[in-house]
C-alpha cells in the first residue's frame, strides 16, 4: 500500500485530531486515513448515488416524530 506524508500541520490541529481520534476509539493514523477515504468517497458520489443515500436515511427514520426544539424553548421561557 502506498503511504503519505503531510508535513506542517498546526499544533492545535493535531491536537484537536488526537482528540476526535480518542473519542472513536482510534488511533491518530486510523482516524486520519478513515477521514481522508471517506472525503475522497463522498467526493465521488454522483446525483444518483446521493439520492439513495438520502432515501435510505429518510426510510431510516420513516413514522418518527420530532418535537420543535425551538417550541420546547418557546414553552420554558413562558413557565
Amino acid at each position: 500500500m502506498a503511504q503519505i506524508l503531510v508535513r506542517d500541520l498546526e499544533e492545535e490541529f493535531v491536537k484537536k485530531l488526537k482528540k476526535r481520534a480518542s473519542r472513536n476509539g482510534r488511533s491518530l493514523q486510523a482516524e486520519a486515513k478513515l477521514i481522508l477515504i471517506e472525503t475522497v468517497n463522498v467526493e465521488q458520489w454522483d446525483a444518483d448515488t446521493a439520492l439513495k443515500k438520502l432515501d435510505a436515511f429518510k426510510k431510516r427514520f420513516r413514522g418518527r416524530k420530532f418535537v420543535n426544539s425551538a417550541d420546547l424553548v418557546r414553552e420554558d421561557r413562558e413557565r
